[in-house]
């Protein structure tokens, strides 16, 4: 199979050796091209998001306005502070031009003249790579005004790398928004969208590390031949992280389409002792667990995954072994979600810290049968109730592992008892409620 985003290439985050291996073609042949025609080559190509929502990337880009005075920006987001999401780094690391090249392509097709990288705050390493990459590449003339020379072309932009504010609502669009304006890194109301009122009230297109890097490859090779890789609906390749109870963890890049079960055993090396698989998240700690017993014919891409009620997500493949104590893990889990949820929202802000709570005292023994139906009721009222997606992403993993894995977490629990209900619920705060049926 042929690797689009980390090819196997011997110091190519080396400009010399990226353009010995045709570096920066792809923008000049792109840049010869109108910007119609640019859109038009990436929506044939099929190529979808990797950031987590799987849209459509040309169709995004088509929504920026062509007539506008307003200056447009491009934004690329690398925050990847999902737990269990570890790709984007990588092409930080040895892919770094590539991802710099189809900056430049997006750039061109929408006409923005600026584009900030925004970068997770704790990756300080992989911050310095980028910036010697793209300082690099001004030195050779393929970003600033240089460019008018080197890629003879009329368009010039620039590229400004912003390091994130160590939270991981930053990765949330309108909240990365925020953050490069210098704002406390709320998420937005929706509408208006980012494409008409995005980075200083002007139009904005957001896309993933991932997503950009696999612009060039397919303006030199075109939309027809990455359309035919993987998966139809989903088609190019994906890097999946994989973690957890594996013998060889690491990310592989590998076709959509390619089967959970290859990556885990053929690729990942298998579980350590050949221990049975209890449960797998298969796009980071986010997305909804699937059984051991699930996992035969699955696929790694967006529309299979949300077939069997689960999603792609970052493609973060989260591997846990028979021996693992899925209450603990999912206490984890909630108290990550409740430690990094903004507090804008009412739902996200005191049900997180319920759901970890509830949990913690779970795991300690000292909760009773009615906690998991409690669980459930929490997290089915935090979901569809908040402004950004974190709210979801903080009720997906409590719902639908207690009710995928409800006989281990019904060993935890005592014999019911009755525990009064305080008359004012409502002012009740998230350190202080006793056990009951609170309905947010």
């Amino acid at each position: 199979m042929e690797r689009i985003v980390l090819p196997d290439i011997k110091d190519l985050h080396l400009i010399d050796v990226y353009i010995q291996n045709g570096g920066y073609q792809a923008v000049k042949k792109a840049y010869a091209m109108s910007t119609d025609d640019v859109i038009a080559e990436v929506k044939k190509s099929g190529l979808r998001g990797r950031g987590g929502a799987a849209f459509a990337t040309g169709l995004k880009w088509s929504f920026m306005p062509k007539t506008t005075d307003k200056p447009k920006y491009l934004c690329v987001n690398g925050d990847e502070s999902e737990p269990g999401s570890f790709k984007d780094r990588q092409i930080f690391e040895f892919n770094p031009h590539q991802l710099l090249e189809g900056v430049l392509i997006a750039c061109y097709a929408i006409q923005a003249k600026a584009a900030y990288i925004y970068i997770r705050g704790e990756y300080a390493k992989w911050v310095k790579l980028l910036q010697k990459a793209l300082d690099d590449a001004y030195d050779k003339g393929f970003v600033g005004e240089k460019m008018k020379e080197t890629l003879g072309s009329q368009f010039s932009c620039d590229i400004f790398i912003h390091k994130g504010a160590g939270a991981y609502i930053c990765g949330e669009e309108s909240a990365l928004m925020n953050s490069i304006e210098g704002k406390r890194a709320y998420p937005r109301v929706k509408p208006p969208f980012p494409a008409s009122n995005g980075l200083w009230g002007n139009p904005t297109t957001i896309n993933n590390i991932e997503t950009i890097t696999n612009v060039p490859a397919i303006i030199n090779k075109g939309a027809e031949w990455f359309s035919k890789i993987g998966e139809p609906k989903h088609p190019g390749t994906i890097l999946c992280g994989v973690s957890g109870h594996v013998n060889k963890p690491g990310v592989y890049e590998i076709p959509t389409g390619t089967l959970l079960t290859d990556v885990i055993y053929k690729l990942a090396g298998g579980v350590p002792g050949d221990k049975k698989i209890k449960c797998v998240i298969p796009g980071g700690s986010s997305m909804p667990p699937l059984r051991g017993d699930q996992l035969e014919g699955v696929k790694m891409d967006a529309d299979s995954l949300k077939a069997i009620g689960s999603g792609i997500g970052t493609a973060g493949v989260i591997v846990m072994d028979e021996d693992t104590n899925l209450v603990k893990v999912l206490a984890r889990i909630s108290k990550f979600y409740h430690h990094e949820s903004c507090g804008q929202c009412t739902p996200c802000r005191e049900g997180a810290g319920w759901l970890q709570k509830v949990l913690e005292r779970i795991a300690a023994g000292n909760g009773v049968s009615s906690d998991l139906d409690l669980l459930i009721s929490i997290a089915s009222n935090i979901e569809g109730n908040t402004v950004c997606a974190l709210g979801e992403a903080a009720a997906w993993p409590v719902r639908f592992m207690v009710t995928k894995f409800r006989q281990e977490f019904e060993t935890y629990v005592k014999a019911d008892v009755s525990i009064p209900v305080p008359n004012k619920v409502h002012s009740m705060r998230a350190t202080e409620f006793p056990v009951a049926d609170i309905k947010l």
